[in-house]
């Protein structure tokens, strides 16, 4: 019994001599990593002076089997190399969970320290910004798994991870996520589809509540990688061509549902990243080591064998790790990952490195100016690409990674080549115009405070959600006689936004256009509802926060009305020029009981619903023909900038609009016409006219093409609402006269053959 004890407590307290890394390791290669029979752990940190590495055969509710020194190479990599025997030894014969403690300024090593000690604290930041703490045990930031949330249903209490008085000298080893050393997958992502940005439509949708709530997918498969693969065809057969999923990195979300009517702190879009290589666990079937990595590229496969990209959200302007938990308090951090290894490298700070700098709203800056963090966001970058099969990336508060000033600033710049957005598209060049390989890179081009709203300003390659196309449609649709909206402001955006984009080069489909996204109303709601009603009681509440600013309107309250605006909003998003993103559910008119911050409810309320109603299949049917008319017309797609000839604008009257009409906003109506024949579309012309005004208005339509006739393709007033209010290629009616009375708040599309 002693002998086995002894013998326990010296595995547990092995502290074993780092051997040489093997030259053929990369010397970029970070994280830990399989070399032949060993593994390799390597680690960044400027400031450190002792880190270990810890490895457990469990990864929770056991202590550690060994730990193993790191020494320090002169670019500040801390690494060691661990024989396959020596890890047996330890008695780790199966995954291998590790994390890693390390020693700083703040709190320099004392060899009396054991775990749970404050031996060798000298405070909890110093004048540096360093906030090491041995007693926290850390997450890889280049793991490729982690075996769990920081919080989980038998774990809640977050207040172990925290520095200051109170908390500095809780342990965390039995209890923190560990990272995982993974084998190789060598499971195929398919063939990427070499689609231009400009021919796609997008579908932004939250992976869980993609199926969750799909009665056709087994109960096992729901709310999973493996669930979302099965709507591929389904998607496809939509007319999508890019799927965008809400992140999908590892995330805090093990606690989420665990008690319904207290949904504070659920993270349901997963905006708060624990680790930036793991996909997820929660959205995988099968959760164990490994297990997410396969399935999230099983995924990716079927969506690419269906013709269709995936997209993710990624979140590197902030990490979960989150600010000070009271602002009057230098010293109560949580630390579970990259401030544990090198604060000041990882987070802008302000100028005394006290406190984080912050334009995120969600505890501070991720510090994407700094070399070594902005390794981290490359490298991650390329391992989703490369490695699980990417191919386009929705960046989260994108101008944050445009910042040149690490600490006490905040300074935007889209020339600086030395930025995070530069540097990306530099060394994962753009898809080209025409299509072919490349990455597809998509900015939120805002974030919070002076200086990051920068809607047109981002760098050549990059394309933008664009929330002047958004607001300007909003208000025109919204806001008659409030708003002042001239045929201008409208002309330049259903034409692609040539003064956003054309200024510095970029091209239409540089522009992401949107009636809505996962941060607001949906489509339903954004014509249902004249507010936000957020606290609500569950499935579609409490949520806090919400903009008061959302441009909505419930249309006198007249249901009909309400299916006519979102039949215009949709329609005008899939005729205009740029690229149109809808999100999931507005195909069928999905709808949150007017709330618009729903960032936490993990529910059934959240969580599309396939069960619909007349209504909402006859609105599907009208979305789905729509965006096939879109496919099927390249004049609607274009790769640069209209010209003169290619597009003419008319007043209902049917003549030129003179500069009197352009700059009055009191004209709620206008009409366009593209050349079909000048982009090889199978419709000779393309017509649409828009009456925002309240009232009928007629329409004089131009002449057709000699030889042609106008047929029409939609009308969007309620008297056409059914199955074939969008009619399919060679069904369209044929329209006699040259007046058009085209009712009140409605669109007309038509084609010329």
């Amino acid at each position: 019994m002693r002998a086995a004890l002894a013998t326990l407590l010296l595995l547990t307290t092995l502290i074993v001599a780092p051997q040489p890394v093997p030259a053929a390791v990369d010397a970029q290669s970070l994280g830990g990593r399989f070399s032949g029979s060993n593994v390799v752990f390597r680690v960044y940190s400027a400031a450190a002076t002792r880190i270990t590495v810890s490895v457990y055969a469990a990864p929770t509710g056991e202590q550690e089997r060994a730990s193993f020194t790191l020494t320090r190479d002169a670019a500040s990599v801390w690494s060691t190399t661990v024989s396959a025997a020596t890890l047996q030894g330890a008695g780790v014969t199966g995954t291998i969970y590790y994390g890693y403690r390390a020693w700083g300024p703040n709190w320099p090593f004392d060899p009396a320290w054991t775990k749970g000690s404050a031996a060798g604290f000298v405070s909890d930041v110093d004048s540096s910004g360093n906030r090491f703490n041995p007693n926290k045990l850390l997450i890889d930031p280049y793991a490729r798994e982690i075996s769990h949330d920081p919080l989980t249903p038998a774990l809640p209490d977050g207040s172990r991870y925290g520095t200051g008085p109170t908390f500095r000298t809780v342990d965390t080893g039995t209890t923190a996520p560990k990272s995982i050393v993974l084998a190789a997958d060598g499971t195929s992502t398919g063939g990427k589809p070499a689609r231009a940005l400009k021919d796609d439509v997008v579908y932004e949708v939250n992976l869980r509540g993609l199926t969750r709530n799909d009665a056709g997918i087994a109960a096992a498969d729901r709310g999973t990688y493996r669930g979302a693969a099965q709507k591929a065809a389904s998607l496809r057969a939509l007319g999508v061509t890019a799927v965008e999923f809400l992140p999908v990195q590892e995330t805090q979300n093990d606690t989420n549902d665990v008690d319904p009517t207290g949904t504070a702190g659920d993270n349901y879009w997963g905006y708060m990243t624990v680790n930036y290589f793991a996909p997820d666990r929660r959205y995988a079937a099968d959760r164990s080591p490994g297990g997410p990595t396969r399935e999230l590229k099983s995924m990716v496969k079927s969506f690419h064998d269906n013709g269709i990209k995936v997209f993710i959200d990624v979140v590197y302007n902030h990490t979960a790790e989150g600010g000070p938990w009271n602002d009057a308090d230098k010293n109560t951090y949580s630390v579970y990952s990259w401030r544990g290894l090198d604060n000041p490298t990882y987070y802008s700070l302000t100028s005394d490195r006290q406190s984080p700098w912050d334009n995120t709203g969600v505890g501070g800056n991720y510090n994407t100016f700094n070399p070594t963090a902005q390794n981290l966001i490359v490298d991650s970058v390329a391992y989703w690409k490369d490695t699980l099969g990417v191919d386009g990336f929705r960046f989260d508060l994108a101008s944050v990674l445009g910042n040149t000033c690490e600490h006490g600033c905040f300074s935007y710049s889209r020339t600086n080549p030395a930025t995070a957005l530069n540097r990306l598209a530099a060394e994962m060049p753009a898809r080209p115009t025409g299509g072919g390989s490349g990455v597809d890179w998509i900015a939120e081009p805002w974030a919070i405070g002076s200086g990051t709203y920068q809607v047109g300003n981002f760098p050549a390659g990059w394309a933008e959600w664009n929330g002047i196309y958004r607001d300007t449609l909003r208000r025109d649709q919204n806001k008659l006689g409030v708003a002042a909206i001239t045929p201008g402001e409208l002309a330049t955006r259903f034409a692609g936004s040539s003064d956003l984009y054309g200024d510095d080069g970029r091209r239409p489909f540089n522009s992401i256009n949107f009636m809505v996204a996962h941060d607001g109303f949906t489509l339903k709601d954004l014509y249902s509802c004249n507010g936000k009603n957020n606290n609500q009681p569950w499935p579609f509440g409490p949520s806090d926060g919400g903009s008061d600013d959302n441009d909505s309107w419930d249309q006198g309250g007249v249901a009909a009305d309400q299916r006519k605006a979102a039949r215009n909003g949709l329609a005008l998003l899939m005729l205009s020029g740029g690229v149109p993103m809808i999100t999931g559910g507005d195909e069928f008119l999905r709808g949150l009981n007017c709330n618009n911050n729903p960032y936490n409810l993990d529910s059934s309320a959240n969580w599309l619903n396939y069960a619909w109603n007349a209504d909402q299949a006859t609105f599907n049917t009208f979305a789905q023909r729509l965006i096939a008319f879109r496919a099927a017309h390249p004049a609607l797609r274009p790769a640069n900038f209209y010209t003169a000839a290619q597009l003419q604008w008319f007043t209902p009257a049917g003549v030129a609009p003179d500069s009197a009409y352009w700059t009055n906003p009191n004209n709620h109506a206008l009409a366009w016409r593209l050349d079909g024949t000048a982009f090889g579309d199978p419709a000779a012309a393309v017509y649409v006219a828009y009456n925002g005004w309240s009232g009928d208005v007629t329409f004089t339509l131009p002449a057709p093409p000699a030889g042609r006739q106008w047929f029409r393709v939609t009308d969007t007033s309620t008297w056409a609402e059914g199955p074939d209010q969008v009619r399919p290629p060679g069904a369209e009616d044929p329209l006699g006269g040259i007046p058009y009375l085209l009712h009140g708040r409605a669109l007309l599309l038509l084609v010329a053959r």
